[in-house]
């Protein structure tokens, strides 16, 4: 952690919805004029979209059937600690872009699901903004959470989760479901040993909750919407945080324990606005007075 470069990580697999709050960080960054250092957790991959394909045959043929970019060995988690803490020190550091479609190959002059080159990210941000899958991933030889000073985790519950990246793959990507749903079994074991616990160590999870059947997510015709959604909102240290504020601002909420409080689904971006805001604004007053 660093009063002088702060960093702010947003956790959650793919398919959790994790774009949709870096856009409501982004409103916030434009809004207060913050000039934030944006790292994608993709970019820290270690293979890239051929390698990843062959690496996983290769794992299949020699036993392993759950290799898969949940897990650390198909990533370069020592590399993003070494990003975090040179960017806390120094605010400086070397960091790539991952190419996922046409219109970012054209932007970058890469071909789609390759890296750009490693390069020195420009000086004088204000903050690091990192989202991706290990934002808060600790084990034995590496430690990325305690890097970060504001650490958030986005978690919808499980059935909604595979329906997200059932359609999402089906109709963005064009996969098969039998791909998707091989995707999804290929990944639990990661899931489970290396996503779930980064839980436990966020300041605030969001985790949505759909109020319409979801069953069986292979079938589900529609993503539950907004409106049918209820977000989960759970702080690790309460202490600080307005309650009663929340409660008025956000209409239809409630809190459920001493800890957590729930909102409809249609006012989480409200909700993170007016919860992160006074957060990130905390870290710039602190990091003022450090210089």
């Amino acid at each position: 952690m660093s009063t002088r470069h702060p960093i702010i990580a947003v956790t959650g697999s793919s398919g959790a919805g994790t774009t949709t709050v870096m856009k409501s960080f982004q409103h916030i960054f434009r809004r207060e004029g913050i000039r934030a250092q944006v790292v994608e957790g993709d970019s820290f991959h270690r293979y890239n979209r051929l390698e990843m394909r062959a690496r996983m045959k290769k794992a299949e043929s020699g036993g392993n059937k759950h290799f898969s970019h949940f897990g650390p060995e198909a990533n370069l988690l020592s590399e993003l600690e070494q990003l975090f803490q040179r960017y806390g020190e120094s605010g400086g550091g070397r960091a790539r872009k991952y190419v996922h479609d046409a219109g970012e190959a054209a932007e970058l002059g890469v071909e789609p699901g390759q890296f750009t080159e490693w390069k020195e990210i420009e000086p004088g941000t204000q903050l690091m903004f990192y989202e991706g899958l290990h934002g808060a991933y600790v084990a034995s030889a590496i430690n990325v959470a305690r890097h970060v000073d504001l650490l958030v985790g986005v978690v919808p519950i499980i059935n909604l989760e595979w329906i997200q990246k059932l359609h999402r793959d089906q109709n963005l990507r064009g996969y098969s479901q039998d791909a998707v749903v091989d995707t999804i079994l290929r990944r639990m074991p990661d899931y489970v040993n290396h996503i779930c616990p980064q839980f436990s160590a966020t300041h605030v999870n969001f985790q949505r909750v759909p109020t319409v059947d979801t069953s069986n997510p292979f079938i589900a015709r529609d993503i539950p919407s907004a409106d049918e959604s209820m977000v989960i909102i759970r702080f690790a240290n309460p202490k600080g945080i307005d309650f009663p504020y929340l409660l008025s601002m956000l209409h239809g909420s409630a809190m459920t324990r001493p800890n957590t409080i729930i909102c409809p689904g249609g006012k989480m971006g409200l909700a993170m606005q007016l919860i992160f805001t006074p957060m990130i604004l905390r870290l710039i007053d602190q990091k003022k007075r450090a210089h």
